[in-house]
């Protein structure tokens, strides 16, 4: 979402209660991994997400892609196309920078095929900008008219949109603290839809009902702050069940809803549960704090880590470490988020969130854009992906070493990051046991026998013999390197008959934790 306002091949989803939304569930014949995680592929071509899934996410324990808006938008130079312009909608035409429907089905189609799924960052709260003139059209040549609110391709009139009910004098939102400003007023110049409508429900519903037909999995709901829950939920009954090429029959879409619920503000996050999981954005700016050292923060407070911070239940939690708004510092969390731009902390961040039972959780993947900072403002936030002169987007480059290059940035591809993902789905579903921490910054725990990790963001070397949980054995720290074959690429490390274990981590060294898990070992 522009500036404020801001799985799976064994996971399926089955409607709880209408009332209550939504819940995993596994299936109970099948004998394969759990998958646990999504990854945000921002601006990625549908031809490159597909290569992804069959080459790389389905190999690593990836349960899902969330993408971006796949439907038509506004073109905006500025002076050139910011990632922002694919939040100013135009039609519901499966047409964007991305590609066409073509090449959006073939992508559902082979990521489904090989057990990673699709969910869609969807935009229904609002059309384009007021200010986007007239006589204009998107990306795919719609025609719009944003001063009558026209829009023939949807269709949409003046007569959906909710400018009547809005009091403020400039049509935008001026006072968060005011439910009906933040839910029918325009955010930032937006055309605001009338969902609580049954004409403007119908067309949303459609859009979302060819999606599914096409095969996702389920929704990211953009925005979903200023919709009226109430609304949101009378749309998602009347969903179609996940198409039974791919998903058990019955199932239904998962839905994450963005909320931004930092305390204190008129619209609270916990009035979206009825409707699936919702956006945790205190996560990452409570964590980013801890590993910052900031506030008098300590790793050792996250002994408590979870509902006791001020954060939603487990179950209805949506987490991240940082997500395509507030890496570029704004949206919520301000300069506490950590980011690819500090990969050391960045990789400890994702690392304890994906060992930390809490929440379901969501990987970053980003593209590098150009630093120009002015009064702790980056004022290059709204650089679009990498771009050739045409303004359609690079391909993503993939090397020997599976990093990637054309200017993406690809964190998923990590090797801390990507094990990290696997230790999750290993130790899936298992309680914190045997806690340990200095009373400072070096923590360890363990997933009740399946994996144990070990934290040092102290500035001194740790060196400590701990109780694992773990069979006895020697195991590839998944951290440093992982298990191939017979043999580590990494630090081994070796579990005694009783379960103890020593670590040694260099407050300097390159990989500041070390993870282990019953999988990797030998």
């Amino acid at each position: 979402m522009p500036r404020h306002e801001n799985p799976t091949r064994l996971l399926i989803f089955k409607a709880q209660d209408q009332a209550f939304g939504l819940y995993w569930t596994q299936y109970k014949s099948s004998p394969k991994p759990v998958r646990t995680s999504i990854v945000h592929l921002f601006e990625w071509r549908w031809i490159d997400i597909a290569l992804e899934c069959e080459m790389y996410l389905s190999q690593h324990g990836f349960a899902g892609v969330q993408i971006s808006p796949p439907n038509e938008n506004l073109v905006v130079m500025n002076p050139w196309r910011p990632w922002w312009e694919r939040y100013q909608p135009v039609s519901y035409k499966l047409c964007s920078r991305s590609g066409n429907e073509s090449e959006f089905r073939d992508m559902v189609t082979r990521c489904n095929n090989v057990g990673v799924h699709i969910y869609v960052d969807v935009v229904f709260n609002h059309m384009l900008n007021s200010a986007a003139g007239s006589g204009n059209r998107g990306i795919c040549n719609s025609y719009f008219n944003a001063e009558r609110h026209d829009f023939p391709s949807v269709p949409y009139s003046r007569f959906d949109f909710n400018d009547p009910i809005c009091k403020t004098p400039s049509g935008d939102i001026e006072n968060y603290s005011d439910p009906i400003q933040v839910r029918y007023c325009r955010l930032y110049g937006l055309l605001d839809l009338s969902q609580w409508k049954d004409d403007v429900r119908s067309k949303i519903i459609d859009f979302l009902n060819h999606l599914i037909d096409l095969g996702v999995a389920g929704f990211r709901i953009d925005a979903a702050k200023h919709i009226r829950p109430e609304d949101i939920n009378v749309i998602l009954t009347k969903l179609n069940n996940l198409n039974a090429r791919w998903f058990t029959k019955g199932s239904r879409p998962f839905i994450y809803q963005e909320v931004i619920d930092l305390g204190g503000e008129a619209v609270q996050s916990s009035e979206y549960f009825r409707n699936g999981r919702v956006t945790e954005f205190k996560y990452g700016m409570q964590l980013g704090t801890v590993l910052r050292k900031w506030n008098e923060q300590k790793m050792a407070n996250l002994k408590s880590w979870g509902e006791s911070w001020h954060m939603m239940p487990s179950n209805k939690a949506f987490v991240f470490v940082d997500n395509h708004d507030n890496q570029r510092g704004h949206g919520s969390g301000g300069s506490s988020i950590l980011t690819f731009w500090n990969p050391r902390l960045y990789k400890m961040a994702v690392g304890f969130m994906l060992a930390h039972p809490y929440g379901f959780t969501r990987i970053m993947s980003s593209y590098w854009w150009p630093k120009d900072i002015q009064n702790g403002t980056d004022l290059n936030d709204w650089v679009g992906p990498p771009s050739n002169s045409d303004g359609s987007i690079k391909p993503v480059t993939i090397y020997a070493n599976e990093t990637c290059g054309n200017g993406w940035i690809c964190e998923h591809r990590w090797d801390e990051i990507r094990n990290m993902v696997i230790f999750r789905n290993v130790v899936y579903g298992e309680p914190i046991t045997n806690w340990w921490d200095n009373n400072n910054n070096q923590v360890a725990f363990g997933r009740a026998g399946k994996g144990f990790v070990v934290f040092n963001n102290d500035d001194r070397n740790l060196l400590v013999i701990l109780p694992t949980g773990l069979p006895a054995g020697v195991y590839c720290d998944v951290i440093s390197g992982r298990k191939e074959g017979k043999t580590c690429t990494g630090i081994q490390i070796h579990v005694a008959a009783n379960g103890m274990a020593r670590f040694q981590i260099n407050y300097q060294a390159k990989h500041p934790f070390i993870a282990i898990h019953v999988e990797a070992r030998l």
